[in-house]
């Protein structure tokens, strides 16, 4: 993509034209955005150096050509190597949090926001929350965000990822929770000791590994461990709740997404009474126990 095809327009109108070029690339997207339109704006806006809270009067104004040429790369490279836009940039948000990330951590995407942002309202009372646990915390911002929720609670951030880790550290410190975001490497629960927790969530990995074999080129990016649970898919999930009796505190809850393994997670388990969660903004695959 030349500077020269892109010449002095309004942002409004570079999006609707790098959206065009995005769509005929026939990329994948679910990275923090939807399509080529929130792909297209993200590298606009990246490449601009305007903050998203700029919309929707920055739609008319002018690139400059340094950011039409910085502008240029990034679109290339989401073409040719079919990198998440959310790499590119660095950035994405979650529970309309801003987090910082890259190819060391999963893509934050998951409807489990909706419910940090409901305080899990009314399955627990907030009131009550001391103690959070994030299993998989990857990037942060699951704990970040209940953090936020719940300005009275400790969040320990557990992953089994080193790298991950520094990745989340970096967004606690960005967002100014070093005091009550404690970051653990821990596999599971096998780091944690013999804590208890008011709310366990996790979004772990649970996509079969053979399905990830065949997933497309956008996901290659980031980290499988990320992804793969084994043949079925279930591997975290049974560690996840063979162990959360032993770290609930009385009258707890477990919230752990699967995903398109609900199916699965159903017949393994026919016996525990999932409660499987509705969101307004879409997702599902979405599990919540209590610790009776």
């Amino acid at each position: 993509m030349a500077t020269a095809r892109l010449p002095p327009i309004p942002a409004g109108a570079a999006i609707r034209w790098v959206a065009r070029r995005l769509d005929r690339a026939k990329l994948t997207y679910g990275h923090g955005t939807e399509s080529a339109v929130d792909d297209a704006a993200a590298l606009v806006f990246h490449a601009a150096g305007w903050p998203h809270s700029a919309a929707p009067e920055a739609y008319d104004w002018q690139l400059t050509l340094e950011a039409r040429r910085a502008l240029a790369q990034l679109v290339q490279r989401r073409i040719e190597e079919r990198l998440p836009s959310a790499y590119l940039t660095g950035v994405t948000w979650f529970g309309g949090h801003e987090i910082r990330v890259d190819p060391r951590v999963l893509v934050p995407r998951s409807p489990i926001a909706e419910l940090i942002e409901s305080r899990f309202s009314p399955f627990i009372d907030p009131a009550r929350v001391r103690r959070i646990l994030d299993i998989g915390t990857g990037s942060g911002c699951i704990a970040i965000a209940c953090a936020h929720a719940f300005p009275g609670a400790v969040v320990v951030a557990a992953d089994l990822s080193a790298a991950a880790l520094e990745v989340a550290r970096d967004n606690i410190r960005r967002h100014g929770l070093d005091g009550r975001v404690e970051t653990r490497l821990s596999d599971v629960y096998d780091g944690l000791g013999g804590e208890r927790y008011d709310i366990i969530v996790s979004n772990p990995p649970y996509v079969p590994q053979a399905v990830v074999d065949a997933l497309p080129p956008e996901y290659g990016h980031e980290p499988e461990m990320g992804l793969a649970s084994g043949a079925d898919g279930l591997d975290a999930v049974r560690r996840i709740l063979d162990g959360a009796r032993r770290h609930a505190t009385p009258g707890a809850i477990l919230v752990v997404e699967v995903g398109d393994t609900q199916d699965a997670v159903e017949a393994t388990w026919p016996r525990l009474p999932f409660v499987w969660l509705d969101f307004e903004r879409g997702g599902g695959g979405v599990f919540l126990l209590t610790l009776e």
